[in-house]
């Protein structure tokens, strides 16, 4: 993957759960928690230290506090919801649980979407079910957790630069070869960052230069949100390191754990 640890990093430490899925197998928080329950209990039998690295707040919330145990959705009701545009979907929102169709964004296709199947399938607000949460580990284990918030120059021009990087070591060739396979749009692959900007190059409606600048963009608006999710959504004894992050301020960071 042209994003993937390099080796340097792969003989420092091993990686697990990472580029471990097919691009056809969605994954969501709740499957990533159970298989990380699963990886850290193993570490710890074997007597090792597991660490916790990225920047995803949903997953780890849901692996440290658990997730509203909500009943899978009949497939008929999500597919109904998912075929609908999001103005629909708002508005029978609006009707059967007027509080999340008022606390979300209008255009959030996503969010809405999730409110209305849970409400329709379960009849019961997604809110209700979220004051619920189930399978937790922040009470099982000793955390010693660090939030690394460098500054924001710093972080914009290594998401330019990493973006950059993977355009030229192979990440046109995988866009290539994922969208060959002509898989389902809405599955999490297809809509990560890098699809979409390097698919409109390949189908030559953006050149390679205004496909990476695309890429580029999107990653420093990804960039931006984890960071104001990680400024203020953790426990505020949680430490935060805010200097830019190299082998030597590495040292200085580790100190506050």
């Amino acid at each position: 993957m042209s994003a993937a640890p390099t080796a340097r990093d792969l003989a420092r430490a091993e990686h697990r759960l990472y580029g471990f899925l097919d691009a056809s197998e969605p994954c969501s928080a709740a499957d990533w928690a159970t298989r990380a329950r699963e990886e850290i209990a193993a570490i710890h039998a074997s007597g090792r230290l597991p660490i916790l690295a990225g920047g995803t707040g949903l997953y780890l919330r849901t692996l440290l506090d658990g997730i509203a145990p909500v009943p899978a959705i009949d497939p008929a009701v999500r597919q109904q919801v998912r075929n609908a545009s999001v103005e629909a979907n708002r508005a029978r929102l609006l009707a059967l649980d007027a509080q999340a169709a008022a606390r979300l964004n209008a255009s959030d296709t996503t969010r809405i979407a999730r409110a209305l199947e849970v409400v329709l399938a379960t009849g019961r607000p997604l809110a209700e079910w979220q004051q619920q949460r189930e399978g937790g580990i922040a009470n099982a284990v000793e955390l010693r957790p660090i939030v690394l918030l460098p500054p924001r120059a710093w972080l914009y021009a290594r998401c330019d630069e990493r973006f950059a990087r993977m355009a030229g070591q192979g990440a046109i060739a995988e866009v290539e070869a994922l969208l060959a396979r002509n898989l389902d749009r809405d599955l999490p692959l297809m809509r990560a960052i890098g699809v979409r900007e390097i698919g409109a190059h390949l189908r030559g409606e953006a050149t390679l230069e205004d496909a990476v600048a695309a890429g580029q963009r999107s990653t420093r608006r990804y960039a931006k949100r984890q960071y104001t999710w990680f400024a203020h959504q953790p426990p505020a004894e949680w430490p935060r390191f805010r200097d830019a992050l190299d082998e030597s301020s590495m040292a200085d960071a580790l100190q506050l754990l």
